[in-house]
């Protein structure tokens, strides 16, 4: 289990984490999401004692990490996978990591073998791809076979199959009742791994709650709607007060009524329908409509108008929502090799060693 209560970081004018309370809870993973600039990494770097906080306080089950006997067994973290000698072979540096806490060499064969590195395991890291540097990091937080499992943008530079069997072994270690706490940009990959998540942006907490309670919160009543009587139907939506779009022909967008009731109004009309879905939001959406007014870095959409999320003020029901501005400043990772791990894992087939 993570604790974290009034926690903050400041460097100089900046602040990077404000005040920020949360509980990662064992027995399911947990996505951490915010923008650049959030926050994201520097939390992480005061849960492992990298960075001190400039107050509060953050435990791993129960103590500070610098106060913990065995850290290896206590907590893996991935925070910076290039964080290793390059001139090492893999083997060599978890080798060297075992050594420290008097783990048998077997160990290390084992994670060796659970990440996909048989294949290059002799040969010095600094030659790996982004993907195999990924590997080796997660090979490292598993290697003590903690209680919990800290991970920054663990599918970073993995191939799809790589992708798949993070997002398995992530669930398999929580359901052995373990602490799984993972940051990530792909909200269409979090949507599939996490139970539940925490939402930061600008230092502070926007969201605490499960993926479906997020979604929900955010989602609005809409239907695609395909018939060769669409305008005649889309006449009929608006007496009800639906907003109808139109994207392409024959084609309906309908926002309001939800698809029983547009089938039912279509039918007492008698008018033929080919198609009407209804359109569930994604945690993607809720994700941007969440940190709408918490992106510090926008960009242009050169496809016309500014990239800007949507602004339509939703908020997750249940979730601990932050209020008032917070300058922030997430501090860049310092380099810090991860421990973690697993016996067995239902993943994939044995994955590709080159992540190219």
């Amino acid at each position: 289990m993570i604790e974290a209560h009034g926690l903050a970081k400041r460097y100089g004018s900046k602040t990077a984490v404000d005040h920020i309370t949360f509980t990662v809870q064992p027995g399911r993973v947990t996505g951490f999401l915010g923008p650049n600039g959030a926050g994201k990494s520097t939390t992480m770097r005061m849960i492992m004692g990298l960075d001190k906080p400039t107050a509060g306080t953050v435990t791993v089950n129960g103590h500070p990490y610098a106060k913990l006997r065995r850290p290896l067994a206590e907590v893996g973290a991935l925070l910076e996978a290039k964080a290793v000698h390059s001139g090492r072979s893999a083997f060599n540096h978890l080798r060297a990591l075992a050594a420290t806490h008097g783990i048998p060499q077997q160990r290390v064969h084992d994670v060796i073998e659970l990440t996909g590195l048989e294949s290059v395991a002799k040969k010095r890291v600094g030659g790996f791809s982004l993907g195999m540097g990924q590997r080796l990091g997660i090979a490292a937080a598993l290697l003590g076979d903690p209680k919990t499992l800290i991970l920054d943008e663990p599918v970073n530079g993995l191939d799809p199959e790589g992708v798949i069997w993070v997002r398995n072994l992530a669930k398999h270690l929580a359901s052995e009742g373990r602490t799984v706490f993972l940051s990530s940009h792909l909200m269409s990959e979090v949507a599939l791994t996490a139970d539940h998540v925490i939402v930061i942006g600008r230092g502070r907490i926007l969201a605490d709650t499960s993926v479906d309670d997020l979604i929900a919160a955010s989602e609005r009543k809409h239907v695609r709607v395909r018939s060769p009587q669409a305008g005649d139907l889309a006449a009929l939506l608006r007496e009800k007060d639906a907003q109808v779009t139109t994207p392409e022909a024959d084609v309906l967008e309908v926002t309001g009524p939800d698809a029983a009731s547009v089938g039912e109004l279509a039918a007492a009309g008698r008018i033929v329908l080919h198609e009407l879905t209804p359109i569930k939001s994604t945690l993607e959406e809720a994700y941007m409509s969440l940190t709408a007014d918490a992106v510090e870095y926008r960009s242009e959409n050169l496809a016309g108008g500014a990239g800007e999320p949507p602004r339509d003020g939703s908020q997750a029901a249940g979730a601990h929502l932050a209020e008032g501005p917070a300058a922030s400043a997430d501090h860049a990772a310092e380099p810090h090799p991860g421990r973690h791990s697993a016996d067995t894992v239902p993943a994939s087939s044995s994955p590709e060693v080159n992540d190219r």
